[in-house]
């Protein structure tokens, strides 16, 4: 891969629910990389006060505004999920606002060697590719997927499996990737896989790969 030494390298993080990307982003984040996380953007576009909030109040009426002038997450979780036109609606007014704020973190000035972009649906959408030079998925059995998903978000097998429908499958996500990091066993081995790659996206950074 040829690389202007100038720029400063942005790796896109994927992976599907339950599959670790916040268990490997802080392990990059340990090694001094930048972590700009875009589920953390678009909850800081919906709390209160949020620059998304007078579009969604606008486009959805009041009643999904809580008393805090928060979006009322579990109100509008109820809308979209029965209904794909509205979930639509409200990805029109988040997307591009998660987007331009995640470009605009990502070219401020940093002494980090390279920035990680954690996206969850990196696949799905067509926003950040042609803008992410390299992507790296955190990947592992379905079964490990619906397992970790339902101790920590307390949601019914089923739940889990509706959320994983709506993400590319595995070996959909696997053909799309660069580089691949296996989320299987124990955090040692998880960490020995994330240096190795870190010492690879250091190389790039440096030009020199």
């Amino acid at each position: 891969m040829s690389h202007d030494a100038n720029l400063h390298l942005l790796i896109g993080l994927t992976g599907g629910i339950g599959s670790g990307k916040s268990a490997v982003a802080n392990i990059f984040e340990t090694l001094g990389v930048r972590v700009i996380d875009t589920d953390q953007i678009s909850q800081q576009l919906t709390q209160t006060n949020g620059a998304a909030i007078p579009a969604i109040r606008d486009a959805f009426g009041q009643v999904f505004i809580d008393a805090s002038g928060a979006l009322d997450r579990n109100k509008m979780r109820e809308r979209i999920f029965a209904n794909p036109e509205e979930k639509k609606r409200l990805e029109a007014i988040l997307h591009p606002a998660i987007l331009a704020e995640t470009k605009h973190q990502a070219s401020t000035s940093t002494s980090a060697p390279y920035t990680l972009i954690v996206v969850p649906l990196l696949f799905e959408g067509q926003n950040y590719q042609g803008w992410l030079h390299r992507t790296v998925s955190v990947d592992c059995s379905e079964e490990t997927q619906i397992a970790r998903t339902m101790q920590r978000s307390q949601l019914s097998r089923a739940q889990v499996e509706a959320i994983m429908a709506q993400q590319l499958s595995r070996t959909q996500r696997l053909a799309l990737t660069d580089d691949v990091i296996h989320n299987e066993s124990d955090l040692m081995t998880l960490t020995a896989q994330v240096n190795q790659f870190h010492q690879q996206y250091l190389r790039i950074s440096a030009g020199s790969d």
